[in-house]
């Protein structure tokens, strides 16, 4: 049965301290998630000085990777749930000296977007929200024309056999991934309100990478 808020941030208030060494440790399986940071953050489209919501942005994993494409002028927004999350990811921002970082704690389902921003995503986050579709047609609204929603999560492949998907969420169970999360289908929603919705599917298709555009 899929986590309520209250089990996901006890979870995450747990794993906060190691969560970047556990994330990691998935390397030794072929589990590229840098990569896939890297491509889903690519699919937005930045450029110097936009604006950007990361929803479930946990320790700040794709803080850099965000601030090499809007620079210095930009801004990044980073909410979260957890408070110890948060906490490991202003110990980035202060370590790098990032000034145009701010962080908020929220859950991303109440979370009101600031209006005409520039692109908004969310990685490995996004599926443990019951309320993402909310969170989807929020974003909708408050995108700049041409904005960008970005979705990096996990999915169920078409293809697989339902017991190879319960090997791939005892996998990532540990990051409070159940097996009726197969059901939420973010990629779909996305299609009800943004254009030229794509779907890029990723290790086998267990992960995958959704971009529409307002």
């Amino acid at each position: 049965m899929a986590l309520d808020k209250i089990e996901v941030r006890d979870l995450y208030r747990k794993r906060a301290k190691r969560y970047n060494i556990s994330a990691n440790l998935y390397y030794l399986i072929g589990f590229r998630e840098a990569k896939y940071r890297k491509m889903a953050i690519s699919q937005l489209a930045l450029k110097p000085g936009d604006s950007v919501v990361e929803l479930g942005c946990g320790t700040g994993l794709n803080f850099g990777y965000v601030l090499k494409h809007i620079g210095k002028t930009g801004q990044l927004i980073g909410v979260d749930l957890t408070d110890a999350m948060l906490q490991q990811a202003e110990l980035k921002i202060e370590s790098n000296g990032w000034q145009n970082v701010r962080l908020v704690q929220s859950d991303a389902a109440t979370y009101s977007i600031p209006s005409n921003i520039n692109g908004v995503f969310s990685s490995f986050a996004l599926t443990l929200v019951p309320e993402y579709q909310t969170i989807i047609e929020q974003a909708w609204q408050s995108l700049d024309k041409g904005g960008r929603l970005v979705v990096l999560d996990f999915k169920k492949p078409e293809t697989w056999p339902l017991w190879v998907a319960k090997l791939g969420v005892i996998m990532t169970n540990p990051f409070g991934v159940t097996l009726d999360l197969k059901d939420r289908k973010p990629w779909e929603v996305m299609k009800r309100y943004f254009q030229n919705v794509t779907v890029m599917d990723l290790y086998g298709g267990f992960v995958y990478i959704a971009v529409g555009e307002k």
